[in-house]
């Protein structure tokens, strides 16, 4: 039992006529979405409409428990937050979830490109020869300890001609291709199911996080010319560079807009809760935005109304080391990853964080890019979700639905299916606990 049970994918596109291929690739009937961050769990309950736009049904939210870092840490606690949310929106849409799609931000995701060739023998490519080209990029991909959630082909070539979209029927001597493969630990995918196995839900698909939050923000011109998507959350920051309609690379740091908080708290020894309100309210990450203000700030383990003042400006030297450390090591994971210049010229940034005043200006900055192609990043609207959900830190549960009705599905998608019949009598035997 190596990978989380899920159900089996819908059928590759492959198989499937081109023209309407995002209507074919979209869910029917009612689904649900879950999003599980470091701050707060989301649920939304949907159905994708005729004219391929999805449709909420029911929504649900509540703050995270049980995780870091992406992480479940305490499944007892994550499960009755995860509970709380899923219920929420099924007593507003009026169904029960037998499933979901969720996000991927557990198991220190990685990300890498991997290129396959074989040989053809001058004949016409056939459908078996790609997806045994994609069946050995898999077994390339596969490492101790791994599991494969995705596997997108950014383009076939036929014999020198690159770029080709589907190779099918035409004569070639060989095929090559280049996959992004997305992978993550194991045992945090297997503490993931079991935990919404604890739940009654079944793990139907997982997307990763940023490749979800770039579908709800990113608009067509942005996924083909070249965008790095940052999505600043609670406990992580994660990034995905777009190219030519496809997401070419993904990456996750542990840090987030927590550790902002946790630095306030700590350098004005006040407690989270009010850290948390001073960096919402009076947080900038703008080094000259200091109106010589003085702030009232309660200390740690004092009783009644004794409170500190402290100048603005000092909550502002103490968030943007902080941001700067965040964007310098993106920078550095962006310079590692060897893409071309032209992919990361253009930043959006999205998530809670990216809306922290002054955060645009200080990733061009930090990044070397013009303070021109650095936006903040809003998620397209849904009907049927309150206004309230259509910010910024709502960008990855809105991509899983905008991924659910097709759109950034791959070709080929070949992450294999776990046994769901196991898994099964596995989470059967738990509940009966």
């Amino acid at each position: 039992m190596n990978q989380i049970m899920r159900r089996p994918p819908p059928p590759p596109a492959a198989e499937l006529p081109q023209r309407g291929r995002r209507r074919a690739l979209a869910r029917s009937g009612v689904f649900g979405v879950l999003d599980l961050g470091s701050s707060k769990f989301v649920c939304i309950v949907a159905r994708i409409e005729s004219d391929g736009t999805p449709r909420a049904l029911g929504f649900g939210w509540t703050r995270a428990q049980g995780v870091k870092a992406g992480s479940i840490i305490d499944p007892e606690a994550a499960e009755g937050a995860i509970r709380k949310a899923v219920a929420d929106a099924e007593e507003m849409a009026d169904v029960q979830l037998r499933g979901v799609i969720v996000n991927l931000s557990c198991g220190q995701p990685e990300s890498r490109l991997i290129h396959v060739q074989q040989p053809i023998g001058g004949r016409p490519a056939e459908e078996a020869d790609i997806r045994h080209l994609l069946q050995e990029a898999r077994r390339r991909a596969e490492s101790a300890g791994r599991s494969v959630v995705h596997a997108i082909p950014l383009g076939f070539c036929v014999d020198a001609t690159p770029g080709v979209p589907d190779p099918r029927g035409m004569v070639c001597d060989s095929l090559s291709a280049r996959l992004h493969v997305v992978d993550a630990a194991e045992n945090a995918l297997a503490n993931l199911g079991l935990c919404l196995g604890r739940c009654d839900l079944e793990v139907e698909e997982v997307v990763s996080a940023p490749l979800a939050a770039g579908l709800a923000c990113l608009d067509p011109d942005e996924l083909e010319l070249g965008t790095v998507l940052i999505e600043l959350g609670g406990g992580t920051t994660t990034l995905a560079v777009f190219n030519e309609g496809y997401a070419w690379h993904t990456a996750q740091l542990p840090l987030g807009g927590w550790h902002v908080t946790n630095d306030i708290a700590r350098g004005l020894s006040t407690p989270i809760a009010h850290a948390e309100r001073l960096k919402t309210m009076h947080g900038s990450a703008l080094e000259d935005d200091d109106r010589g203000e003085m702030l009232p700030v309660p200390q740690v383990g004092e009783e009644g109304d004794a409170l500190a003042r402290v100048p603005r400006r000092m909550v502002q030297a103490i968030i943007r080391p902080r941001l700067e450390e965040i964007f310098e090591l993106l920078r550095s994971r962006l310079e590692a990853a060897g893409l071309p210049e032209e992919a990361r010229r253009h930043v959006v940034l999205t998530g809670g964080g990216a809306q922290l005043i002054g955060i645009a200006e200080l990733a061009a900055r930090v990044l070397g890019i013009p303070a021109a192609r650095v936006r903040i990043g809003r998620p397209a609207r849904v009907r049927g979700l309150p206004e309230s959900a259509h910010g910024p830190a709502f960008a990855t549960t809105i991509g899983l639905l905008h991924w659910a009705g097709g759109h950034g599905r791959p070709l080929l998608d070949f992450a294999a299916p776990a046994p769901a019949r196991g898994w099964r009598r596995l989470f059967d035997w738990l509940r009966g606990l």
